[in-house]
């Protein structure tokens, strides 16, 4: 389904973008509603900024996690609600490659380790560091980063899906843009890594159970719950 429209685009000779009689400045990338956009469609320099703000955010609350006069638990909270919500701010349009996922897991495993602090070892008679494992095991209840941000591309794409054909965001996930993949093993697009976890959260038939509002919210709530869209980090 090609996307219809009356708008002529073409690039002049001083290098501007001339939409009808509007003129528009060429760049390699600019900040949309806190997103950062290329001509490439590659989200990594949107990714290194989260990660940078998420990191200022953490030492910003350092005297609170280190604090022991607070909770773990009020920790954690303050972690998934400022953090974790910076680190995943419109991540529903996101496609990460396995490496990211890594550098996404070892903030939120920095984060983890200085709210959760050293344990002693008995049998080493010494502090020591949480593992992975145990990390996970403390906070197992909470949904990781990556769970999260694979639950905000579910969610859209059911938003999408239940929007009425001729919304702009259907017809665009949908369009023939007519080009060609490079040379090599294509990267995975958005649509593929939805595919895949909508078969593990909705099984045999999920594109017919995203149509249904109540369902799909309660099968994205149980898979929250459940962690079931969790990766152990290696």
């Amino acid at each position: 389904m090609q996307l219809n429209t009356d708008i002529s685009l073409k690039k002049n000779k001083i290098g501007h973008l001339k939409i009808k009689n509007y003129k528009f400045e060429i760049v390699e990338n600019f900040k949309y509603l806190g997103v950062i956009l290329n001509e490439d469609n590659n989200n990594q320099i949107d990714l290194q900024e989260r990660k940078i703000n998420a990191n200022k955010t953490y030492f910003m609350l350092q005297k609170f996690f280190k604090n022991k006069n607070i909770s773990e638990k009020l920790k954690l909270r303050l972690k998934n609600t400022i953090i974790d919500k910076t680190l995943t701010y419109a991540s529903e349009t996101w496609t990460l490659p396995k490496s990211d996922r890594k550098q996404l897991n070892i903030l939120e495993m920095k984060v983890c380790r200085r709210i959760l602090g050293p344990v002693y070892d008995n049998e080493k008679e010494s502090w020591r560091i949480l593992t992975n494992k145990e990390i996970y095991a403390s906070v197992k209840k909470k949904p990781a980063v990556i769970e999260t941000l694979r639950l905000n591309r579910l969610r859209w794409f059911g938003h999408v899906q239940r929007m009425e054909e001729n919304r702009i965001p259907k017809r665009i996930l949908y369009m023939n843009l007519g080009t060609t993949r490079l040379r090599g093993r294509p990267r995975n697009r958005w649509q593929d890594e939805v595919r895949e976890d909508g078969k593990i959260v909705g099984g045999e038939g999920w594109q017919e159970k995203v149509h249904n509002r109540e369902v799909w919210k309660k099968l994205l709530r149980m898979a929250r719950n459940c962690c079931i869209l969790h990766v152990p980090m290696e």
